[in-house]
């Protein structure tokens, strides 16, 4: 039980460290990350915050999931909106307090980013390491993999190009040109994993949380 409880807290401080990246990265003005693309577009539009926009669209990719598996929809993976809501509202606490961030030469721009995209890849190492449940983006990246056979990492890279393809449209649409998009988007797709390798090759804490998952194995004559 002690393990479960300590799993579950391990996840949920990820999912706040990455409300927390991607804020920096998109405060550092360069374009946001492809998840939180149509999100960032659509509140630079609207007047909800990023973190509202945010919550509504993966409440969406949740009813994907639920739609592509039915039944088969894991009742455990239902969490998913209580971890939406943790990750949505902690997005708009961030960005509350980087409001004194406003970067604008492109080398702090650009330091801005890294260090958004470094946090980013911390949190999802935290995050991914007890193996406790699914963001709502990889729960629907999984379900695709499953229903096309084909690799999640493929899949992965076609549901990021088809949501930064989304967010041009409605940027296009709304502003006659690209906003909310930019450098920073291509930057964080290619370096965020690459952090994310770093972390669970070098840092202890990623081992000792993942021995977390271990349940011990009954002895055949107990």
């Amino acid at each position: 039980m002690r393990n479960w409880v300590y799993r579950y807290l391990w996840f949920t401080i990820g999912v706040i460290i990455n409300a927390f990246g991607v804020a920096i990265i998109t405060k550092a003005a360069l374009g946001t990350s492809p998840i939180s693309s149509v999100p960032y577009v659509l509140s630079l539009k609207f007047a909800p915050s990023l973190g509202a926009f945010t919550f509504v669209f993966n409440l969406l990719i949740i009813a994907a999931q639920i739609a592509l598996r039915g039944r088969k929809f894991p009742p455990i993976q239902f969490l998913q909106v209580l971890v939406n809501l943790v990750f949505s509202a902690f997005i708009d606490v961030s960005m509350s307090l980087l409001a004194w961030l406003n970067p604008t030469i492109l080398p702090v721009k650009l330091v801005s980013l890294v260090l958004g995209c470094a946090v980013l890849g911390l949190g999802t190492s935290i995050e991914v390491a007890p193996d406790a449940l699914l963001v709502p983006g990889e729960g629907l990246v999984g379900t695709l993999s499953e229903k096309l056979n084909k690799r999640f990492g493929s899949v992965k890279i076609g549901f990021d190009l088809t949501l930064v393809a989304i967010a041009l449209i409605l940027s296009f649409i709304f502003f006659r040109g690209i906003n909310g998009l930019g450098l920073g988007t291509i930057i964080s797709a290619l370096i965020v994993g690459r952090f994310v390798n770093l972390c669970n090759a070098h840092l202890p804490l990623i081992a000792r949380i993942r021995l977390l998952r271990a349940v011990p194995v009954p002895r055949e004559d107990a």
